[in-house]
C-alpha cells in the first residue's frame, strides 16, 4: 500500500471512505488486478495506532459490530480475519431474545447448527485495523488525512489539499451522510425512529456465557453482547440500548449510579449485579435507502447506500453483503473485458443487493413496530409466536442460519 497519489493519477476504482467497508472493498479489488486507490479522512497513523489491553471497561471501544459467518468467510477470504482472531474477539454461541411484557422468549444455540458460534462480537476499530494490516503489503494507493470536497464524472474526485483524483469507478463508501451519494443526486427515502441508541461497555457479577442477550420492551431494545479481554475475562459486554428520545434523554443525563442501577433492571438482572460502566455515548436512529445505488460512474455500498435498526446488528453485515457482491460482479467484468463502471456490471450489483437490503429492513422495522405494540392482544400474539418458534427448532434454525448467512 502506498500514502502517496499525485495529481494526474488514474484509477480503475477509487474508493471514498476507508472504514470497515470500504477498506475491505478496496483490498478486494486490488487483489483482483484492479488498479485501486483509497480516500481516507483519518490518517494511516491514527487507523493503525495499536490498542491496549483492556483491564477495566473504559479500555473497550463503545461500538462493536456482531460479524456473521458470511462476513466472517469473507474476511477470511481476504486475509483480514487472522488479524482479528489475533486482537480481542468474542464468538458467542447463543443468543436468548425476551419480551419484557410477557413470557415468550426464542433462545438460539449454535450447537444446534452444527457451528461453532452464531457470529463474532469484535470491536469496530479491531477489524479496520486488521484490514489494514493486509492492505499495507497490497497495491492499493492510500490517499489518507485528506477530505474530499467535491465529484462529478467528468471532473473527478476533488480534495481539499487541492488534488484532483480520476476514476472510471468512483465508490461511495463515504457513509450514511454520504456526500457522493448527494453529490450525484440519488434520492433516499428515510424516516426518523424518534429513538437514540446508547452504547458502552459494562462489567458484571455473573460471567454471559458467550451469550448474547437481548430485551425487547415497549420504548425499545436493550442488547448485552459478550466481550472477552485478553486473559478471557467472560464478565464483560458491550451495551446497546435503543430507546424513544425522550426515553433516551432521561437515560443519558442520569448519573453513573443511576444509570447502572436502570440497566441492572432493564437487563432484569441476567448477569446479576452490574458492577461498572463506562463513558455512555448516545447517536440518533435514522433508517435510509438510497433509491438506486449506481449512477453513472458512481456506486454506492455500505451506510452510504443503507441504513438499518441496530436491533439485530446486522448493518455491518449488510454492508459485507455489498462487498461481496460487487466483488463478484467486478470480477465477472475482468474476465469479460467490460469497465469497472459499465452499466451493465453496475445493474446487476443493485438488482442483487437491493432486494436482499430492503427485505432485512423490512423484516427489522417489523420486528421494531411489533414491540413497540402495547395493546393486550398484540402482546399475546407476540409471545405465543415467540413460545411457538422456539418449540419449532427446524424453523426456528433456519431463521438463524439466514442471519448467519449459512445456506441450508
Amino acid at each position: 500500500m502506498t500514502n502517496k497519489s499525485r495529481e494526474t493519477d488514474r484509477f480503475d476504482v477509487l474508493v471514498v471512505g476507508g472504514g470497515m467497508v470500504g477498506s475491505a472493498l478496496a483490498l478486494g479489488l486490488a487483489r483482483q488486478g484492479w488498479k485501486t486507490g483509497l480516500v481516507e479522512g483519518a490518517t494511516l497513523s491514527d487507523l493503525t495506532a495499536p490498542v491496549g489491553v483492556a483491564d477495566n471497561v473504559d479500555d473497550f471501544e463503545p461500538r462493536v459490530s456482531a460479524i456473521s459467518l458470511a462476513s466472517q468467510r469473507l474476511l477470511e477470504q481476504l486475509g483480514a480475519w487472522r488479524h482479528v482472531q489475533a486482537s480481542r474477539h468474542c464468538g458467542y454461541r447463543r443468543m436468548t431474545v425476551w419480551d419484557a411484557d410477557g413470557t415468550g422468549g426464542i433462545r438460539f444455540d449454535a450447537a444446534e447448527l452444527h457451528a461453532d458460534s452464531l457470529g463474532t462480537i469484535v470491536e469496530n476499530r479491531s477489524v479496520v485495523r486488521a484490514l489494514f494490516s493486509e492492505l499495507a503489503d497490497s497495491d492499493v494507493a492510500l490517499i489518507d488525512g485528506v477530505r474530499v470536497q467535491g465529484w462529478h464524472p467528468a471532473a473527478g474526485v476533488q480534495l481539499d489539499d487541492g488534488r484532483t483524483l480520476r476514476a472510471t469507478l468512483v465508490v461511495g463508501a463515504d457513509g450514511a451522510l454520504s456526500r457522493l451519494r448527494q453529490w450525484a443526486g440519488l434520492a433516499t427515502r428515510e424516516w426518523d425512529y424518534d429513538q437514540h441508541a446508547i452504547v458502552c461497555t459494562v462489567r458484571t457479577a455473573q460471567p454471559h456465557q458467550y451469550t448474547a442477550w437481548q430485551r425487547f420492551s415497549q420504548t425499545g431494545p436493550l442488547a448485552f453482547l459478550p466481550l472477552l479481554n485478553e486473559s478471557g475475562d467472560e464478565h464483560f459486554c458491550s451495551i446497546v440500548w435503543s430507546q424513544d428520545t425522550g426515553e433516551a434523554r432521561r437515560l443519558m443525563e442520569l448519573q453513573p449510579e443511576g444509570f447502572r442501577l436502570e440497566l441492572e433492571s432493564a437487563i432484569e438482572r441476567q448477569l446479576g449485579r452490574v458492577e461498572a460502566v463506562s463513558a455512555r455515548f448516545s447517536f440518533p436512529l435514522r433508517q435510509r435507502h438510497a433509491k438506486d445505488y449506481v449512477a453513472e460512474g458512481l456506486v454506492l455500498i455500505g451506510d452510504a447506500a443503507h441504513t438499518i435498526h441496530p436491533l439485530a446488528g446486522q448493518g455491518a453485515n449488510l454492508g459485507y453483503g455489498d462487498v461481496s457482491v460487487l466483488l463478484d460482479e467486478l470480477a465477472r467484468a475482468k474476465t469479460r473485458k467490460l469497465a469497472p463502471a459499465d452499466p451493465l456490471v453496475l445493474a446487476r450489483y443493485q438488482r442483487r443487493r437491493k432486494g436482499e437490503n430492503l427485505t432485512m429492513m423490512a423484516a427489522m422495522e417489523g420486528f421494531r413496530q411489533l414491540f413497540a405494540r402495547d395493546e393486550l392482544p398484540v402482546r399475546w400474539l407476540r409471545n405465543t409466536g415467540m413460545r411457538w418458534l422456539d418449540r419449532l427448532a427446524p424453523l426456528k434454525n433456519r431463521v438463524a442460519a439466514e442471519a448467519m448467512g449459512i445456506k441450508r
